[in-house]
């Protein structure tokens, strides 16, 4: 019997394949992001169907199909339920999670994309958290992630303090202390401006989540 390659990810996201089955994109620590392809998860009753869920975070144990990876099992340890009953908390993880497929690839070291969107993902499950924080604090980190932050601005006139020590802690500290802040209004629009200065020099696509998400708020 073939062996099972035992995975630590997150799921991005997940589409129906034929009648009965999906295929999903999982963001992992030992093999980067991959696809795989979850047998009869549409079917009810189905003990995988589950698991397929965009967020879900756990160990996957999958065999290496004739031309792709297979979920034999699953043990989920965080389904994030409380964006699945957000509808506005749910688009901002579909657009984090649409950045992190933007920047990874399969073989190459993504754990720390995988952790910043894992504790990004539980950062929009805090009330006393501004989601717009988390929002601008995620675009500027998965850009010093991958190796794209160009520094700050050559002309930082009208910036406050405040903004500039901000934007130097969410570059310099680690991904597990990202979230342990806030800021005042005026910090926050100045954040905002700088997150769209990096995000519009970087990216060279537009991510559909945003759009529908900026409709809604």
């Amino acid at each position: 019997m073939q062996d099972l390659i035992q995975v630590t990810g997150i799921i991005l996201k997940q589409t129906p394949i034929g009648e009965y089955d999906r295929r999903i994109c999982l963001l992992t620590k030992e093999r980067g992001k991959i696809s795989a392809f979850v047998r009869g998860s549409r079917k009810p009753g189905s003990r995988l169907s589950s698991a397929t869920n965009p967020f879900s975070f756990g160990v996957f144990k999958l065999y290496d199909g004739k031309n792709a990876y297979n979920v034999a099992e699953a043990d989920i340890q965080n389904y994030f339920e409380e964006l699945r009953t957000d509808y506005i908390g749910a688009y901002y993880g579909m657009y984090f999670a649409e950045i992190a497929d933007y920047y990874t690839r399969e073989n190459n070291d993504e754990r720390e994309m995988m952790k910043l969107l894992y504790q990004s993902l539980r950062a929009l499950c805090v009330p006393a958290l501004s989601r717009e924080l988390v929002r601008y604090i995620f675009e500027i980190k998965s850009i010093v992630v991958n190796g794209e932050f160009p520094g700050l601005p050559a002309d930082t006139t009208g910036l406050e303090d405040s903004t500039i020590y901000a934007l130097n802690y969410i570059v310099e500290s680690s991904v597990e202390k990202l979230y342990t802040f806030t800021v005042s209004e005026s910090v926050l629009f100045q954040l905002k401006g700088l997150a769209e200065l990096y995000c519009d020099r970087v990216f060279d696509r537009e991510f559909k989540s945003l759009e529908i998400l900026l409709g809604l708020i």
